[in-house]
């Protein structure tokens, strides 16, 4: 097992004991730890709330020194993801110094980043986008427009709420049943474990004590609805 495996073994369970919320991971094939999927739930008071946005991570085999892409498969409308899906992100850039790019090497990828902060950053991301350089710049200048005039502008709100409403069937196909109220998104799902005859899981890689406990409003599914402290 090579370096970069042991990494995304230790990631994937620590991901599945401590998901994060309004997202569950899973591989595309067991036998093969540098593809991953990802189901994003819409989070509520936002365009996307109700939504089932499906995605892929494909790690680089010298991850965590290179970033992984990540590419929406679900079809998206947002001046940072392009039209094949990929989402362009400066945590997902290579740390090389590029002046013309406008960012700082501290914003690009290093390797003290996971894929718990990807995460966190691309739901960031949909409810704030940037629209400094964007992927989409018909979907920047709608934004733009929707924001500037406080929501009276409606177009980029209109499509987007299309988009969400054509994900219900797949969610629907899936068998998801997606959160649509904060105390619903807040909860963490626990993803099933592997099977029991899966070679990918091995404890002697992981240490429960690697994990830290993080402070915020959701707690999982079997805490009898008490929030974590």
């Amino acid at each position: 097992m090579t370096s970069s495996q042991k990494a995304l073994m230790l990631e994937m369970k620590s991901l599945q004991e401590e998901p994060v919320e309004g997202f569950r991971i899973t591989l595309v094939d067991e036998a093969d730890l540098y593809n991953w999927e990802v189901a994003i739930f819409g989070p509520p008071n936002t365009h996307y709330e109700g939504g089932y946005f499906k995605a892929r991570i494909k790690f680089p085999i010298d991850y965590p020194y290179s970033p992984p892409a990540f590419r929406f498969l679900t079809k998206m409308w947002h001046p940072n993801i392009y039209e094949n899906g990929d989402v362009c992100i400066s945590i997902l850039h290579p740390p090389v110094d590029d002046p013309q790019s406008g960012e700082l090497p501290s914003e690009r990828w290093n390797p003290t980043q996971n894929v718990r902060t990807i995460l966190l950053s691309v739901i960031s991301l949909l409810n704030e986008p940037n629209t400094f350089s964007p992927a989409n710049v018909d979907a920047s200048v709608m934004y733009r427009k929707w924001r500037d005039s406080k929501g009276k502008d409606r177009e980029y709100a209109e499509i987007i709420r299309k988009q969400v409403l054509a994900t219900k069937a797949e969610a629907e196909r899936d068998g998801v049943k997606v959160p649509t109220t904060l105390a619903e998104y807040c909860v963490r799902t626990r993803a099933p474990p592997p099977d029991e005859g899966s070679d990918l899981f091995y404890d002697d890689y992981y240490d429960d004590e690697d994990l830290e406990d993080e402070d915020d409003c959701c707690y999982d599914e079997d805490d009898s609805g008490t929030e974590e402290s």
